[in-house]
């Protein structure tokens, strides 16, 4: 045979040899490591299924299945009341304090901070709001059961996103004693909301706490992931259930004084939200949803009611139409009831009662403002102001006003919310942009809009003090343009009166025969009018400023004695 062959089967021989002794390592290593495949598997199924039942029964509000699957409120049966774990408590009374244990954390966030017309819906029920404090809040707070499972609550549905071991938890059931190690398990429960109108509110992305009065933007959630600290094999430690959910920490007392109390359970990792994973509501998630919401806030008898669902509505679709169509009626609606109730004059024809209140709120911006200025909030008012519906209304009419320029009332609304805001550049530019985007064909909205950008610019001039500002003979020369094209005899009168009006803020009060002309010539446009009455033609002479003038000068006596109070009988 040759040498070589005779070698190379000797080498051969060795490592078939030194195979078959280390295949039965090989086998058993593998072997080992199929079994632990197959605990680490059923560990997390039984995890899973553990914090799909714990979270669901936090939703639904069963007080016994949360405490069963809650591994503080176990080891407090199992080590404080010393349970008999062969028969554990099967009634939801038994586990009354756990509940109310775990409830507490919600009540921050169940708290209601929104004042005057910020309010959100649900407006008298439960409001999920999670604020600034969203990576502190307990993860039960996500799906407690004010949100609930079925109405009245929005509705949630909980998905598994992930799942994986951490190292061990650990505990002592008593002082000194050992220190015990289970499995814990670290699952991904993504909670969906079902219905945006009562979905939990956050603050929108991006926003900072600067001062009180600067609204920051909210959200509705749509979804958004928890995690939750799962414990197995915890039977053979005397517990009842297998599994458990770390949530609350035990509260634990230290040993002597001056001890730093044991932290029971000890967990690298604990049961919380994911902040970085919150999905908003959007427009187009169910834009029907929204538009039927707009309809159903319309039939609400409460303006709080409407309001709090328009601004739910506007915080998933800032630009919706129909509900910032709504609320910008109903606010400007509310502002002019205001001026009605101030003045206290019985108007009962709709075009002059629409120009007193305005005229009302005309007057005040320039003078007191006080409440115009002094919100809920700012006041310590147990009721909205003005300035509530104010604030509210100018946001909500700018952004109707981009969306749609071609709606003229809006444009007017607008330009009448920024005079009473005392916002100066903003309500005179808003009616001369209307000036000029009114066509001549139209005379009767071009005059009013004319006679509007006067009473800005009087605005402007009566505020500032500044008797030499341009803006009053401008306001003159507007409210002379109207006069020129006004067909209605409500408007030849607010074009005579305003140009009269205009005349105070001129040096030495312009021409005092030309003022006594305008405002005979408004009081024979104001006997035109149908709702005509003594009262009001006596509320518009003897507005303050106007007063003192007319007052000054025997020659405005005549002009006086047409609003004299008639003697009754």
């Amino acid at each position: 045979m040759n040498k070589n062959l005779f070698h190379g089967i000797l080498l051969l021989s060795g490592l078939l040899t030194a195979f078959e002794a280390t295949l039965p390592d090989v086998v058993t290593a593998a072997s080992k490591s199929s079994q632990k495949t197959t605990e680490n598997k059923v560990i997390h199924k039984a995890a899973i299924d553990t914090a799909l039942r714990y979270a669901d029964a936090i939703a639904k509000g069963d007080k016994l299945a949360t405490g069963q699957l809650d591994f503080a409120c176990q080891y407090k049966l199992l080590t404080v009341l010393s349970a008999n774990h062969k028969n554990p408590p099967t009634t939801e009374a038994s586990y009354e304090d756990c509940w109310q244990e775990l409830t507490a954390g919600h009540a921050s966030v169940l708290k209601r901070s929104d004042i005057g017309m910020n309010v959100l819906w649900p407006n008298k029920g439960s409001l999920a709001f999670y604020g600034d404090d969203l990576s502190r809040t307990q993860a039960s707070a996500f799906v407690m059961d004010v949100l609930g499972m079925s109405p009245p609550g929005t509705g949630l549905h909980l998905a598994v996103t992930n799942s994986r071991s951490i190292p061990n938890g650990s505990f002592r059931l008593r002082p000194k004693e050992k220190i015990i190690g289970v499995p814990t398990t670290l699952v991904d429960l993504t909670v969906h909301y079902h219905d945006p109108l009562t979905s939990p509110v956050t603050y929108g992305p991006d926003t900072v706490r600067w001062t009180n009065t600067i609204k920051r933007q909210r959200r509705a959630i749509k979804s958004i992931t928890t995690q939750w600290v799962v414990f197995t094999g915890l039977r053979k430690y005397g517990f009842p259930q297998d599994s458990a959910v770390s949530h609350l920490p035990v509260r634990t007392t230290p040993d002597a004084p001056g001890m730093v109390a044991d932290r029971i359970p000890f967990t690298t990792e604990t049961s919380r939200v994911h902040p970085d994973s919150l999905v908003w509501w959007g427009p187009d998630d169910q834009p029907g949803t929204l538009t039927a919401a707009a309809a159903r806030a319309a039939a609400f008898p409460e303006l709080s009611d409407r309001v709090a669902m328009l601004n739910r509505i506007l915080i998933i679709d800032p630009h919706q139409v129909d509900a910032l169509t709504l609320l910008t009626k109903n606010l400007h609606a509310v502002l002019l009831r205001e001026a009605a109730q101030n003045h206290k004059l019985n108007v009962k024809d709709p075009a002059l009662s629409l120009t007193i209140n305005e005229f009302y709120w005309n007057i005040y911006a320039a003078a007191g403002r006080l409440d115009l200025a002094n919100a809920m909030e700012m006041g310590g008012f147990s009721q909205p102001t003005p300035a509530d519906f104010l604030y509210r209304l100018l946001p909500a009419l700018e952004t109707l006003a981009k969306i749609h320029p071609e709606q003229l009332d809006t444009r007017f609304r607008l330009g009448m919310a920024y005079r009473w805001n005392n916002d100066q550049l903003p309500m005179i530019e808003t009616f001369e942009a209307l000036v000029k985007d009114i066509p001549a064909d139209r005379p009767t909205p071009r005059a009013e809009a004319l006679v509007q950008l006067a009473w800005s610019r009087i605005n402007k001039v009566a505020w500032n003090r500044r008797l030499h500002d341009p803006n009053s003979i401008r306001a003159y020369e507007d409210a002379r343009a109207s006069s020129a094209i006004a067909e209605l005899p409500i408007d030849k009168f607010l074009a005579e009166y305003t140009m009269a009006y205009s005349m105070i803020f001129m040096p030495d009060y312009g021409d005092k025969n030309e003022m006594l002309r305008h405002l005979t010539e408004a009081k024979h446009w104001f006997d035109e009018m149908p709702g005509k009455d003594d009262e009001v033609w006596r509320y518009f002479l003897h507005s303050e400023l106007l007063k003192a003038v007319l007052d000054a000068d025997p020659m405005f006596h005549p002009i006086l004695a047409s609003a004299a109070e008639k003697p009754k009988g």
